[in-house]
């Protein structure tokens, strides 16, 4: 497991390897887990009073994003939201959650999550450099950091996303292919997984806004409205992507759709024209002779060029017809 320990003091932050001696130093604590190793989570659970069923939340990617109110701190699970890597071949790039601990204390935090979470990076930077202004307004501003480099890399995730889909609707425009079709259900499908962590998150940090939570200081509650509101932003621009791809499935379906009612008619109009010549051909093809009603212009030198110059004359005005009610 890695785990970060850090105490903010009078005379500054501090940087602990041993998890003990963090927990026994005054001040404000902040200890960031990443892993599963469970000594160190038991550890962290019997200091912190963190309740089991809370830690198994965030080592189970599946769980939505929420906010838990116990007696000694408050539990809020939040989720980082990643694009795989570009293929050169594929178009897809699956949207991957990742869940994110926060256990908010009265002068302490613990923030846990089962792999590597670059957000925490920055925050732990600040920390340790400038702790002063972070360390005076609590550790739910702290909290409140990370919780926002979160939802502003949910905007970046959401421009890539955007990329995409006008990248598909010019393809739709020049060449509709049946890989638009797949590339915007690709879309959907990310926008629909990424909208499943959009509302819980933004339902947990309106709880931690409005007042309710005693380790969430009155001051700061201006913060996570803030957060609130860009969480507000990126569901309802997940509603306009998902409008968008919709609406440039419909521009594909409706070309393949003309595409195909051009070629119907083309084919409409070729076999109409051929209809009656076809009936001209089986008139003579009987081929009635010798019999007292046998067809008289079958002895007449001329009827073969006749028929051919009426059935051309035929086709012709056909033709034009179809042309006059622009069908060709």
């Amino acid at each position: 497991m890695n785990l970060q320990a850090m105490v903010y003091t009078d005379s500054g932050a501090e940087q602990y390897d041993d998890l003990e001696a963090a927990l026994s130093a005054p001040g404000e604590t902040w200890v960031h887990a990443e892993g599963t190793e469970s000594t160190e989570l038991d550890l962290l659970s019997e200091r912190f009073d963190i309740h089991k069923l809370a830690i198994e939340d965030v080592l189970v990617d599946s769980t939505r994003p929420k906010t838990e109110e116990y007696e000694t701190h408050t539990f809020v699970l939040m989720k980082t939201v990643r694009l795989s890597q570009r293929d050169e071949v594929d178009f897809h790039k699956e949207v991957q959650t990742q869940s994110v601990g926060f256990f908010i204390g009265e002068d302490w935090l613990v923030t846990m999550a089962a792999t590597d979470i670059d957000d925490v990076d920055p925050a732990a930077d600040q920390w340790l450099k400038n702790g002063r202004r972070i360390a005076d307004r609590g550790t739910d501003f702290l909290a409140y950091r990370i919780l926002d480099t979160i939802v502003d890399d949910y905007f970046a995730i959401l421009d890539e996303i955007e990329d995409d889909i006008e990248a598909v609707e010019e393809r739709v425009l020049d060449e509709p292919d049946p890989q638009i079709l797949e590339d915007l259900n690709d879309v959907r499908r990310d926008l629909l997984a990424f909208r499943k962590v959009a509302w819980p998150a933004r339902e947990s940090i309106s709880y931690l806004s409005r007042g309710d939570i005693p380790q969430v200081a009155d001051d700061n509650e201006k913060y996570f409205r803030d957060v609130y509101d860009h969480l507000v932003q990126v569901v309802d621009l997940i509603e306009t992507y998902r409008d968008l791809s919709g609406g440039s499935r419909d521009i594909y379906l409706n070309a393949v759709s003309q595409s195909t009612n051009d070629v119907m008619k083309t084919l409409t109009v070729v076999a109409t024209i051929f209809i009656p010549l076809t009936f001209v051909v089986g008139v003579y093809g009987m081929n009635f002779a010798g019999t007292p009603l046998a067809m008289p212009e079958l002895s007449w030198t001329y009827s073969y060029p006749a028929v051919m110059l009426g059935m051309g004359i035929l086709a012709v005005l056909m033709l034009a017809h179809f042309r006059g009610q622009d069908w060709i």
